[in-house]
């Protein structure tokens, strides 16, 4: 069966998608159009460029995620270097090997740009800080005086994935209008769950199946925020902020067309010291969810 597939975004806790893909390939599934924020928009790059589930795990169980925490050098104290890139820079990281990683393990499957991609076949999500307005890679391209087919396919998910103050934000020139630029980070910012992508906008309807692979409970089995000061207040907010407007429209239409995937509160999207035995669970989580997810959906 062919259908169109949005992964919610997450950070390490994606190995659970990789549990959820097996057992869709199982079921001889396979997609015509991806969609993914964040850490989503990362599996949906790497399945659309034809990575099967069982190589997307050999490929994250690989690499050393604390890599990806790439600093800059300075002369100054370790403390005060961090609060100076911080300040200036806006992230702790650059975000410059998460991006590298991405390059060559799309290079492998011969993809580099869009043009490589069928047309409109992915969409990243993205968050333009600037302008304030979502952003949907490659097509939003054309707004900036770029020709979406030729950007780079490992630079809009780097986009996607630019958790704000942990990542420095990309900074994308508006070539039609000199001296404008826009900082863009994380997709999740605006919209984590991106559901809504592959509706037709003139008639409101979906041109073949969707399904969303979402790494959170339904609305109904969110726990409360448990906010007792600035610091609580804050993480409170920030999660608000990227869950609520997505979780709100899954409410109201499409439940009945995502796998809910709950991850375990202690295990966090920036936990990049995640164990052996906490990939497999979150793999063995996906698999059990997903099988849950095909028996009921028709």
């Amino acid at each position: 069966m062919n259908i169109d597939a949005v992964f919610a975004g997450g950070g390490v806790k994606a190995f659970a998608f990789v549990g959820a893909l097996q057992v869709m390939e199982e079921k001889g599934m396979s997609y015509s159009r991806l969609a993914g924020t964040s850490a989503g928009a990362i599996v949906a790059a790497l399945i659309k460029a034809g990575y099967s589930s069982n190589e997307l795990y050999e490929l994250l169980d690989s690499l050393d995620i604390e890599d990806f925490k790439d600093e800059r050098l300075s002369w100054l104290p370790f403390n005060l270097t961090k609060w100076f890139h911080f300040y200036f820079k806006m992230g702790l990281y650059k975000g410059d090997k998460l991006e590298k990683w991405l390059r060559e393990a799309l290079n492998k499957k011969g993809i580099s740009t869009f043009a490589d991609l069928p047309k409109g076949s992915l969409k990243i999500i993205a968050s333009d800080l600037s302008r304030g307005r979502i952003l949907v890679l490659p097509d939003d391209l054309e707004q900036f005086g770029i020709l979406p087919e030729r950007y780079s396919v490992a630079r809009a998910v780097r986009m996607s994935c630019s958790i704000p103050f942990f990542f420095e934000p990309v900074k994308l020139f508006n070539r039609r209008k000199r001296g404008q630029s826009s900082y863009i980070v994380d997709g999740g910012v605006l919209s984590n769950f991106p559901l809504w992508i592959f509706v037709d906008k003139r008639t409101k309807t979906r041109t073949r199946p969707v399904i969303g692979f979402q790494l959170s409970p339904d609305i109904n089995h969110v726990p409360p925020h448990p906010i007792i000061n600035a610091f609580s207040l804050f993480k409170a907010l920030f999660e608000t902020m990227i869950s609520a407007h997505d979780t709100r429209y899954i409410e109201d239409e499409d439940a009945k067309d995502i796998v809910f995937i709950p991850i375990n509160e202690n295990v966090k999207a920036t936990n990049f010291s995640i164990t052996e035995e906490e990939k497999r669970e979150l793999v063995l989580l996906g698999r059990k969810k997903t099988e849950d997810f095909l028996k009921a959906w028709h």
